[in-house]
């Protein structure tokens, strides 16, 4: 080819790359900025929380409007206050999604000490209903201190394990920090009482420590603390509360029952109706028996049992693979986090789900004593759903700058 032919093609090159930006002058490029690899949210993820809020208020609904209506004299009362939450708990996912990760590392130990105050303070203000100091009244609104000491021990255990990862084999830097925590923090639930909640932060605590890289050794070492402290708190009466949420645990299908453990058995038992009655396709959305006044409170702890009576085993079987499925991608999007403090701190926070909804299913079936522990979604609450949505606001975050490819 010769120098003219060379000269006349690049001429001919430049004018079409001209008339190609020419023709692309005033046209704005369409930027999805939310799902972009690399900036945007993980879609399934997202997709499986949407997935899950909206079962969660539709059974939330079905489970209250006996109860609302009888209570208020307002079918929809806690269905307009959990759709309220809802909408200010989807904006708080959202933009604390847009708040780089990293900034919690800078402010942990700051938002443990809040998590402190909060826990003095309720102590502070008067009891609630049966004679508990668990929350912190903001007008009509109230918030539980102990959901902020979730959220900041799962912080605090991310961030120092991320720092001292390869001491924390060590009994000075593995186990004395996380105990020091989990035993203050206690400390202090145990004054309220809310003893569900220590069981929690307990198990989040030793999740923490195992995959930041703590010897088992010191898990072991730390259950039988444990089990000394239990027997401590046993004798010298601390667990009085406690061992009446013992009461007829495992007893409440029992035939021959005096009438005071009846009356303690009282709500698991209407639990476990509900559940035989559903059978394996349950009795029709909205078409629970056991929601009108039979089972207390059915639209917070023990929602599930409505939805295995009106849904059946299979859509609760099929509820629970979408609550695994969410865990799974929660655990993907951590394990692929472009640093540490991101891994530990998107494992914590997805353990939290993955627990309450364990715990929630070993309540209501009676293989755990009646304790207060909600199904994230779907038990009615303010505190705990916006709670709950922006801890899946930082997982979002995470994903963010996850090396995972978004589909």
């Amino acid at each position: 080819m010769t120098t003219i032919e060379q000269t006349s093609r690049r001429r001919r090159e430049s004018r079409e790359r001209e008339r190609r930006a020419s023709s692309g002058r005033g046209k704005r490029k369409i930027n999805f900025s939310l799902l972009n690899i690399g900036k945007g949210l993980d879609v399934p993820f997202v997709l499986l929380i949407f997935v899950l809020l909206a079962i969660g208020i539709t059974m939330m609904f079905s489970a209250s409007y006996p109860v609302a209506f009888y209570e208020n004299n307002d079918s929809y009362y806690y269905l307009k206050k959990q759709l309220l939450f809802a909408a200010i708990g989807l904006a708080v996912m959202l933009a604390v999604s847009f708040v780089d990760y990293h900034y919690y590392h800078r402010f942990a130990a700051i938002i443990l000490a809040i998590s402190y105050v909060a826990l003095i303070l309720v102590l502070i203000l008067p009891a609630q209903a049966g004679g508990v100091h668990r929350w912190i009244g903001m007008g009509s609104f109230g918030i539980q201190a102990s959901e902020i000491s979730k959220f900041a021990i799962v912080l605090f255990m991310a961030h120092w394990g991320s720092r001292y990862y390869d001491r924390m084999g060590t009994l000075k830097y593995g186990v004395l920090p996380g105990a020091a925590v989990l035993v203050s923090t206690a400390a202090l639930l145990i004054l309220e009482p809310h003893y569900s909640c220590i069981v929690i932060i307990a198990l989040l605590t030793v999740i923490m420590m195992f995959v930041s890289g703590i010897k088992i050794k010191w898990l072991a070492v730390a259950a039988i603390g444990l089990a000394a402290v239990i027997l401590l708190l046993w004798v010298t009466g601390l667990l009085t509360y406690a061992m009446e949420r013992l009461d007829g645990w495992g007893q409440a299908l029992n035939e021959d029952l005096d009438r005071d453990m009846w009356n303690a058995t009282y709500q698991t038992r209407n639990s476990l109706y509900a559940i035989g009655s559903g059978g394996l396709f349950g009795l029709g959305l909205g078409q629970s028996r056991q929601k009108y006044l039979y089972l207390p409170e059915p639209q917070n702890d023990f929602i599930f049992a409505i939805v295995c009576e009106e849904l059946g085993l299979v859509g609760a079987v099929v509820i629970l693979l979408i609550f695994a499925l969410l865990v799974w991608r929660g655990i993907i999007i951590s394990l692929r986090a472009r640093d540490r403090f991101g891994k530990l701190l998107g494992i914590g926070l997805t353990s939290h789900i993955g627990l309450q909804v364990i715990l929630n299913i070993l309540v209501i079936t009676d293989w755990l004593p009646n304790t207060g522990i909600s199904l994230p979604f779907f038990s009615y609450g303010g505190s705990s759903l916006l709670t709950l949505m922006f801890e899946m606001g930082v997982i979002l975050s995470v994903s963010r700058t996850s090396n995972i490819e978004k589909s």
